[in-house]
């Protein structure tokens, strides 16, 4: 099995993850107890540690945008912890905004999150002009880590790491103009992908069918007019899920070879951040400096669902 585990990490496309497991905080005599086998953390104390660590990585993110300006809105994903006062006030106390902006707290979604945060974030500006959304994803995926046996949850582990992401979203012009959105659940596949919160951590399946699956319905004519429409796209912003669901997606949708290449290059510097690899991607186009003129994003996840939205070089 140590030889299968080895060449299929060698094809996973991901080169380095980051984890907040660092430093001696989190090591012991034995290595790190997160990963012993007769030591694994329970979820209590995984969650400690996203207390503990999570704010940090998000406000480290967030420092990239200053100045912020005046924020009225705060859109928070993050689906790998959970706290209370929840991780939307510690982050909005830690850069002292006033008690009257609005928040929202997205979690438990997913991969997919971040294109609803975004998305969110859409919905606020448009009915409110006025408004200056930041958005922040912030994940710790290595905190659900397991000493597991069977090679497919071993591999799906492998995808993951921890990351933070930030953006603000308004009226004012300037970066990428986010445009109508979409979303729909595939039908015949809602036990694909699941997450369940255990005893040592939240524990996910990730279906080996899961591309197959993908490429499949990106195939037909009904769901590719939900993800394409009558556009003929000239960017891809997709969710880093795995090199495998980055080839689904270009099978799928009949991709140019490198149109993916924003998305290969997130996942091999960073690996799968769940709701904040989205932001990752695009971050990367903007980065670029190429003009868009129609531009999709889509992130997969439990459901099997997908959730996307359009976007374009602003003027």
């Amino acid at each position: 099995m140590r030889a299968l585990f080895a060449r299929m990490a060698e094809r996973s496309g991901i080169d380095k993850r980051w984890s907040v497991l660092g430093g001696e905080a989190y090591q012991r005599a034995d290595g790190f107890a997160f990963y012993g086998t007769d030591a694994a953390n329970s979820t209590g104390e995984r969650m400690e540690v996203y207390a503990r660590e999570a704010p940090g990585l998000a406000l480290a993110a967030i420092e990239r945008l200053h100045p912020l300006g005046q924020i009225t809105h705060l859109v928070v994903a993050s689906c790998t912890g959970f706290v209370a006062p929840g991780i939307d006030q510690l982050i909005a106390r830690a850069l002292d905004l006033p008690g009257s902006v609005e928040r929202v707290l997205i979690g438990y979604m997913g991969c997919y999150a971040g294109v609803t945060a975004l998305r969110t974030a859409r919905h606020i500006v448009r009915s409110q002009p006025e408004a200056r959304v930041l958005v922040v994803t912030v994940e710790l995926c290595t905190l659900h880590l397991r000493a597991v046996s069977d090679v497919e949850k071993l591999l799906a582990m492998l995808q993951f790491g921890d990351g933070a992401a930030a953006a603000i979203v308004s009226a004012e012009p300037g970066g990428l103009q986010l445009t109508a959105p979409f979303s729909m659940a595939l039908p015949d596949s809602h036990e694909l992908i699941t997450w369940h919160i255990g005893d040592q951590g939240f524990a996910m399946h990730l279906s080996g069918e899961v591309p197959g699956r993908i490429a499949e319905a990106l195939a037909e004519p009904e769901v590719r007019e939900q993800v394409v429409g009558d556009l003929s796209p000239d960017s891809w912003a997709v969710h880093a899920g795995g090199r495998s669901i980055l080839d689904a997606v270009a099978r799928g949708l009949d991709l140019e070879q490198h149109a993916l290449d924003p998305s290969r290059g997130v996942l091999a510097q960073y690996g799968n951040m769940s709701s904040a690899t989205v932001m990752f991607v695009l971050e990367r186009i903007m980065a670029s400096g190429v003009k868009i003129d129609h531009g999709r994003a889509m992130a997969f996840g439990p459901g099997l669902a997908v959730e996307g939205l359009g976007y374009r070089s602003t003027p």
